[in-house]
């Protein structure tokens, strides 16, 4: 994804949204995160999301800005963002493309041929 930032980021503007925890220690922790150690509670409040992000952010090396929903999920709602999706969205507002479910219905080849035709 970093690639492709660096591509396009003259053309478009990225953000990466961070959403609810997807897999939290004191709800659906799954054994890859263990394996990985990311074992993580669901935070209380909105600091505490923010906090995750950043660890996030930093433990997967991304350059991408980011920002945080809001702790009542509003984006995540709006846009199904759980589990991981890609958007494009084009300069009148609309979605130009929209993923399939990530992480493994979602191709970065198919956000890269949105942004070449949108840009």
């Amino acid at each position: 994804m970093n690639a492709l930032y660096q591509q396009y980021r003259d053309r478009a503007e990225f953000f990466i949204v961070y959403i609810g925890e997807a897999h939290p220690s004191d709800a659906w922790q799954v054994p890859n995160n263990l394996k990985d150690r990311v074992i993580v509670a669901s935070p209380a409040n909105a600091r505490e999301r923010e906090a995750l992000a950043d660890v996030c952010m930093t433990k997967l090396e991304l350059a991408i800005p980011a920002v945080v929903d809001t702790f009542d999920d509003a984006t995540e709602l709006a846009y199904t963002g759980w589990p991981e999706r890609l958007y494009l969205i084009d300069r009148t507002g609309r979605i130009a493309y929209k993923s399939r479910p990530g992480p493994y219905g979602f191709t970065l080849a198919g956000l890269e041929a949105a942004l070449q035709r949108e840009s």
